[in-house]
């Protein structure tokens, strides 16, 4: 059997994107915990020049990134295919699955208050509407099951709730994005889905220490 580890922290929605690959494929892993103010040597052997998480190390190799990871996952075990058949679909999966602005956005919307998070929010909602449009027709951005575009956007089912909590914010509001709002809950509903979501109470903690922390940063770089 393939020796598979996965190192994340416990509140990272980018290594949730390579658990809930590995789960879907039905391929077993080791995790490996890491506090990232004190970096294990390990960690900082398999991935030297991120030095973050998440990394997998299979078969005594490490992969990175976890855009990377999850082609890997999907090249290495072909059971329960997270990318379609067609070269055009493929393509537009790796299109919308970084979506790195909506990712931008939602942690400018986080760490932002007033015009400022006005703004943000704007920004935000522009690119839900993309979003909404590719659901058309479908239950998951895959079709009919979870694919790679799901598990890469996955964190907005569950942290967009969270953002909501800390910044006082809604970004998909039903009448605005009825597919997503019903994509959210779905995609939830998966048993194994929901069985790997990190605590929200923690979450929320977490967030609003960052929060608080952005909002002082620029504060400070204001009054420079």
């Amino acid at each position: 059997m393939a020796e598979v580890k996965l190192f994340k922290t416990w509140s990272s929605f980018f290594a949730l994107r390579i658990v809930w690959a590995l789960k879907l494929k039905d391929v077993p892993y080791d995790t490996i915990l890491e506090d990232l103010s004190n970096k294990s040597p390990l960690l900082l052997q398999h991935n030297p020049i991120h030095k973050k998480v998440p990394v997998i190390v299979h078969n005594g190799k490490s992969i990175a990134e976890s855009l990377v990871i999850l082609e890997y996952i999907e090249e290495t075990w072909k059971q329960n295919p997270l990318l379609p058949q067609d070269p055009h679909d493929r393509a537009a999966a790796r299109f919308w699955g970084p979506n790195l602005v909506m990712t931008r956005c939602s942690k400018d919307t986080l760490c932002s208050e007033g015009k400022e998070q006005e703004e943000a929010i704007v920004k935000a909602k522009e690119n839900l509407k993309y979003l909404e449009e590719e659901l058309k027709g479908k239950k998951f951005f895959g079709g009919e099951q979870i694919g790679f575009t799901d598990i890469a956007l996955g964190w907005l089912a569950h942290h967009e709730n969270v953002f909501e909590e800390v910044a006082n914010v809604k970004l998909i509001v039903e009448d605005e994005f009825p597919l997503l709002s019903e994509w959210q809950k779905t995609f939830t509903d998966v048993p194994m889905i929901k069985e790997n979501w990190p605590p929200r109470d923690k979450l929320v903690t977490k967030f609003q220490a960052i929060r608080e922390r952005g909002l002082v940063k620029k504060l400070k770089n204001a009054l420079k």
